[in-house]
């Protein structure tokens, strides 16, 4: 299941009798916050900078010469640069913040408006996400590979240290992007937060 396939359980109330930890995710975050973990937050000077300056290889990438559309150009770009940021990239990219959209869209010498055009067709956005991330050199995790059986330990030797959900979210959120592994959807996050609470009460008891 998609990240924005997670939002979109959140925003239809499954975060209370859901198939991703039910009560055990509506205990640890609220609905909104959760919606909140699958949105683009706002973003700081700094990290517009740092994350929002497009080099010249990446403004190729997006713009290969081969007749893309710069409507297309534009929304690729804003996902290459928001996957490092955020460690995935929310379903509606029309709804990245707007100073960061304006910075890339005058690298690309297009208007910032074109992009409220993108992502029409969420198969043509998915296709751009997996071109940009294989361009970044990041993985996806799926649910019984490699990369998730790591971070369920990760999460657990944290969970015997600390015991904040928020915390433990963004320490995994942290791990991921150091390992450039897409972050799963908010509520399998969560329910993983969880479950790695619970074990590590049950080691320190």
């Amino acid at each position: 299941m998609a990240v924005g396939d997670h939002c979109r359980y959140v925003r239809s109330g499954f975060v209370r009798y859901g198939m991703w930890g039910g009560a055990l995710s509506e205990k640890m975050f609220s609905e909104e916050r959760l919606e909140q973990l699958c949105s683009f937050p706002e973003i700081s000077s700094d990290e517009l900078i740092w994350y929002f300056t497009p080099t010249s290889a990446d403004v190729a990438f997006v713009d290969p010469g081969r007749g893309r559309r710069s409507v297309d150009q534009l929304g690729m770009l804003v996902q290459l640069c928001a996957l490092p940021w955020l460690g995935f990239v929310p379903d509606d990219v029309a709804l990245a913040p707007p100073v960061a959209v304006a910075w890339v869209a005058e690298r690309l010498g297009v208007s910032s408006v074109a992009l409220s055009l993108y992502g029409q067709r969420a198969q043509a956005r998915s296709d751009h996400l997996a071109q940009v991330a294989k361009y970044l050199e990041w993985k996806t995790a799926p649910a019984e590979g490699r990369a998730m059986k790591e971070l369920e330990q990760f999460l657990l030797d944290r969970a015997m240290e600390h015991d904040s959900p928020m915390l433990l979210f963004n320490l995994a959120r942290e791990y991921l992007v150091a390992a450039k592994v897409i972050r799963p959807g908010a509520l399998v996050l969560a329910k993983m937060v969880g479950t790695a609470r619970k074990g590590g009460a049950g080691l320190t008891s």
